[in-house]
């Protein structure tokens, strides 16, 4: 089978309709300031103390030169100043400068980008990804985003838009798919698109896994809290499990491609998360894609699978078959047709602590970084692979990245007495998106 061509692909993606350009700021940002040879400090912030922020802030204090935690901001304040507490105590505590700019709110992201901050970590639930994003590029500042980027495709529209403003300041911009800088997997996929298993006719991915965290409501909370408390479980904050974390195989298909899929249906279901601590997203998503532009054409086809069910077969990998052999991406494996394996990919290390070296030298050195405009599209890839599910319907991504139904509430006045955009029925449940009915476009 052949495969798309690229730039086709990627033209027909990077497309935006003409309403996008009404939903950022169109003011000019200030300046980024510049960082020479290294000698200057320079200044982060985090917005999201949850466990990845916190992550995210040790690593990028640990990966030398100066650099400080300037300003730190979470929903919660009992979230920010337990984390505050807990940076306080670890080996780079001196590279802590942040106590009086502990910062709490729906607001807070405000806070921390204003506060003097160089650079800004965005590490929120998703939904507030592009706001956030389209706040920090207009005050200047480099920024770090975690995956996924939005969780419809109107906030995907924002940060293309928003990433051109990046761009023109020369603003450098990490997201968060650590494995585009994992050595493994770098020189596996590069085998890959060299030829090792000759044409790429079919990927496979999964993050098939255990349901996460779930939080109690608690006595005199809103239901505002309750949902950011519980976010993974809300569309509007989340974008569902295929969106939170299936994204990373799903992106890593799209590496090997060098393009994005253009078709997809699926199937998907809630099959035992069905009480109402769980909100509405589903337990199971099956999608298929296609890199090409029609359903029955030439093409390549990446079969997806995500589930959040105990006791059963768990995978997290992604696969790629070619006409003359197979890799398992994930393992760094290569074989021949005949299952003799031809290649092992080598190297050790954390790839997050090297993402974060690499963003940290391109600020310092003024090289080119900007993993924005990908990080949109592969958030799209898994955001109509969801669109899909939940209608039941063949939708292409064209379609999607420009459907006029929004999951978050980006024109609402968010605070912690406002009423979320899914209220539960009087039974305490979450009405779900039924396959045949919701409509998503």
């Amino acid at each position: 089978m052949d495969s798309p061509t690229k730039e086709k692909t990627r033209r027909s993606f990077i497309k935006t309709s003409t309403a996008a350009a009404a939903v950022t700021a169109t003011s000019i940002p200030r300046k980024s300031k510049a960082f020479e040879g290294g000698s200057e400090e320079i200044k982060v912030g985090l917005v999201g103390c949850g466990g990845k922020g916190t992550s995210d802030i040790r690593q990028v204090l640990g990966v030398g030169g100066k650099v400080k935690l300037w300003a730190m901001g979470d929903a919660f304040d009992q979230n920010a100043q337990n984390k505050f507490k807990q940076l306080s105590n670890d080996r780079n505590k001196e590279k802590l400068d942040c106590k009086d700019r502990v910062f709490s709110g729906i607001d807070a992201y405000r806070k921390v980008i204003d506060s003097g901050v160089d650079v800004v970590f965005l590490v929120t639930s998703p939904g507030f990804r592009p706001v956030h994003f389209d706040y920090a590029v207009n005050q200047g500042k480099h920024v770090f985003m975690q995956k996924p980027c939005a969780v419809d495709g109107r906030g995907c529209r924002m940060l293309l838009e928003t990433n051109k403003k990046a761009k023109a300041k020369g603003l450098k911009v990490g997201v968060g798919f650590q494995r585009r800088h994992d050595a493994r997997y770098i020189d596996t996929i590069k085998r890959i698109q060299d030829g090792a298993i000759g044409d790429v006719v079919s990927l496979r991915a999964y993050w098939d896994g255990n349901t996460p965290w779930t939080r109690p409501r608690r006595e005199g909370q809103t239901e505002m809290e309750y949902q950011i408390q519980n976010w993974y479980y809300f569309n509007w904050l989340c974008g569902d499990h295929i969106v939170e974390q299936h994204i990373h195989n799903l992106d890593v298909c799209n590496w090997v491609m060098g393009s994005y899929p253009e078709v997809a249906q699926g199937k998907g279901g809630c099959e035992v998360r069905k009480g109402p601590d769980t909100g509405e997203t589903f337990d199971h998503h099956q999608v298929e894609y296609v890199y090409g532009p029609k359903w029955d054409g030439p093409s390549v086809r990446m079969h997806s699978s995500c589930r959040h069910i105990r006791g059963v077969f768990n995978s997290v990998s992604e696969h790629a078959h070619g006409s003359k052999g197979y890799a398992i991406i994930s393992a760094g494996k290569i074989f021949d047709n005949d299952g003799k394996e031809i290649h092992r990919a080598q190297g050790r290390g954390s790839s997050e602590i090297a993402h974060k070296t690499a963003f940290i030298d391109a600020i310092r050195n003024n090289k080119e970084f900007n993993e924005c405009d990908n990080g949109a599209m592969s958030s799209m890839t898994a955001i109509y692979g969801r669109m899909a599910t939940y209608s039941g319907q063949l939708l292409k991504m064209d379609s999607c990245l420009n459907t006029k139904i929004d999951v978050f509430p980006y024109d609402a006045d968010l605070n912690w007495d406002a009423a979320p955009p899914v209220l539960p029925d009087k039974n305490g449940k979450y009405k779900r998106p039924i396959p045949g009915q919701t409509k998503v476009i």
